[in-house]
């Protein structure tokens, strides 16, 4: 359990913050305070001064995992491991939700708590920001400020919906032309929230920071979703990976693509007719590629590269029963890598009654009134971990267009860094005293007012 002092001065606010960004797969955790400079203003074109970066916080697996050997990994115990076959993982954070607190609380006391942890604090000397899904069911919502309070004991504690943090960016600086800085740490303005994750997509539309709750829009479509729809694609086309989920989501990440032109890729990587197979299938014109199985001995990784026919015939002779030598396992990959993260953009490809990305924003902006949309067109930003797959924003900036009314604007942009852009944002709003103590509540607070208050303020009510 984290240790608690008996004492504490409630004058003043915590010296230090703790923000916490939640996710599904990982926990993106560290300390923020006043003491970080708000970032200098933009150098004139004859200075050469360089700018402040934000900081980076500790990126830590949100899951307890067990081997085949039995051995079981708390958060970032995981990166001792080195042989991830038939990984058995437990993790808190189902659909996007926290569901799991037993599991959390082990995940937490190890890596804030921990006489050895990194990030070890004192909670009852530490603030809290704390995200959450969109829309978190309100039980949830209780328990998880219960725990905060009650079984940590943090000094104050802000939660949030994690899209809302993103506001808090120089959001302009991440299109064509960038504007400076602003000289406080309020939230844009306005700005159109896409958040692709490890469990779910989701669509807020942002106003001062603030969701229009009406207008958040979800797909049940994320990385996780994404991983196990490829290895059903491997297990029934190669090799049975149904139980490495790890090492599929490596080569979803090392091997995939959106696709600018379906139809196209489609037609390259087509076998032709039963018996009269094409001779463009053989490379698919740059688009087969070769992953190479980590063998745990000689090759704790896997890795990438241009498709060889002659390596791939040689494995099929083997498997086949042929006595042939062959040292690397070899997974070839074609039509997988761009169709899996299709889905996010057309799950009825795979008979999900769910709109694609594009639609969800349209159906995200038909919600808030007409004369908003030049804003929220003109500031799309997109995070969390499915914002890396290559041709994801290229390809979201075309379906947008596509459907946007002709006198709009619009411009769509990535993060600077997809998976830790919200926790900066919550590290930046950290850096503002009196912001954050208008948005948080103290545990003396909590203990004189009762979890219905604390739900009714993080409303906003």
């Amino acid at each position: 359990m984290a240790p608690r002092k008996s004492t504490q001065d409630l004058s003043s606010p915590p010296r230090r913050t703790l923000v916490i960004d939640n996710g599904g797969h990982t926990i993106k955790a560290g300390f923020s305070s006043p003491a970080f400079a708000d970032p200098p203003p933009a150098p004139s074109d004859d200075s050469q001064t360089p700018q402040t970066a934000l900081p980076l916080p500790s990126i830590i697996p949100n899951c307890l995992a067990r081997d085949r050997d039995k051995k079981v990994y708390i958060g970032s115990q995981l990166s001792r491991c080195d042989d991830f076959n038939e990984m058995i993982f437990r993790r808190p954070v189902e659909r996007g939700y926290l569901v799991n607190w037993e599991a959390e609380k082990e995940i937490w006391e190890h890596e804030f708590f921990d006489q050895k942890a990194a990030l070890k604090c004192d909670p009852s000397e530490t603030g809290l920001i704390l995200t959450e899904a969109p829309n978190a069911l309100p039980q949830l919502q209780t328990n998880c400020d219960q725990v905060v309070f009650e079984e940590f004991g943090f000094a104050s504690y802000y939660r949030c919906p994690a899209p809302s943090l993103n506001a808090y960016h120089n959001i302009q600086s991440l299109f064509p032309v960038p504007r400076a800085p602003p000289k406080t740490s309020s939230p844009a303005e306005i700005l159109l929230l896409i958040d692709s994750g490890y469990s779910h997509t989701t669509v807020t539309p942002l106003l001062q920071g603030q969701a229009i709750q009406p207008a958040v829009r979800r797909l049940d479509i994320g990385g996780k979703f994404l991983t196990n729809y490829l290895a059903r694609l491997i297990s029934r086309r190669q090799y049975d990976m149904r139980n490495d989920t790890y090492i599929v989501n490596e080569i979803k990440e090392a091997c995939c693509y959106v696709s600018r032109d379906f139809k196209g890729d489609m037609e390259r990587t087509w076998k032709g007719p039963k018996g009269d197979r094409r001779e463009v299938y053989a490379t698919s014109e740059g688009i087969a590629i070769d992953y190479v199985l980590p063998d745990y001995h000689k090759r704790s990784k896997g890795y990438a590269r241009d498709h060889d026919p002659n390596a791939a015939g040689k494995l099929k002779n083997l498997t086949t029963g042929k006595s042939v030598e062959a040292a690397e396992d070899i997974l070839t990959l074609r039509n997988e890598r761009f169709t899996v993260p299709e889905i996010l953009f057309n799950p009825s490809d795979i008979g999900m009654r769910q709109s694609g990305i594009a639609q969800l924003i349209w159906d995200s902006l038909s919600a808030v009134p007409f004369g908003l949309w030049p804003g929220f067109l003109a500031n799309v930003v997109i995070v969390g971990g499915n914002a890396n797959v290559p041709g994801f924003s290229e390809r979201l900036d075309m379906e947008i267009r596509s459907l946007a009314p002709a006198e709009c604007i619009v411009r769509v942009a990535k993060a600077a860094d997809p998976i830790v852009s919200t926790w900066q944002g919550g590290a930046i709003l950290a850096t503002d005293v009196e912001a954050l103590k208008r948005l948080s509540i103290t545990k003396q607070e909590y203990e004189e007012h009762g979890a219905a208050w604390a739900a009714r303020k993080f409303d906003g009510r």
